[in-house]
């Protein structure tokens, strides 16, 4: 049985090879911040960390797991990057209906870590799997400029994921 280490906790699994991380996160753990959208990859709403990295829940096979891979949720997420992008979410009234949001912030912790100040192109590129159908793409790069310290200067309105 793979062992791994999950929010910074050891944890063993009975799963199959071929079995998604996704579901052992959701199903197995109860960490069900992690969200099932489409399944194949393209929507981005389970995005976790691996080995500090975005990575997508349903398309990891438990094979690809390293033994004692290290797996971050939205429910252990922690550090500088995540309490400010936290703080920036509710100031800017980011969620509307929430559903992609812990993929959001996920990826944009993984991008700060990465990029403490990035720029709106490495926000939509690090982003852009991650599809919101509230069209909230200016608010959430806009709190992601200010959890890096660089206010939300000069955004265009909300249109699209240009916007």
């Amino acid at each position: 049985m793979p062992s791994l280490n999950v929010n910074g906790k050891a944890v063993t699994v009975d799963a199959e090879a071929d079995m998604p991380l996704l579901w052992i996160l959701r199903c197995d753990l109860a960490l069900t911040g992690t969200k099932f959208g489409c399944g194949v990859g393209i929507c981005g709403a389970c995005t976790v960390h691996l080995d500090g990295k975005a990575a997508l829940a349903c398309q990891t096979p438990m094979a690809s797991l390293r033994q004692s891979a290290s797996i971050t949720t939205i429910e252990g997420l922690q550090g500088k990057e995540a309490q400010a992008l936290k703080a920036a979410w509710l100031d800017l009234d980011v969620v509307q209906c929430g559903y992609c949001q812990s993929a959001q912030v996920m990826a944009a912790c993984a991008l700060l870590k990465v990029k403490p100040r990035p720029s709106d192109a490495d926000i939509d590129a690090a982003l852009a799997g991650i599809i919101c159908r509230c069209g909230t793409y200016s608010r959430i790069r806009a709190a992601i400029h200010q959890a890096a310290g660089g206010g939300t200067g000069g955004h265009p309105p909300e249109h699209g994921r240009g916007g």
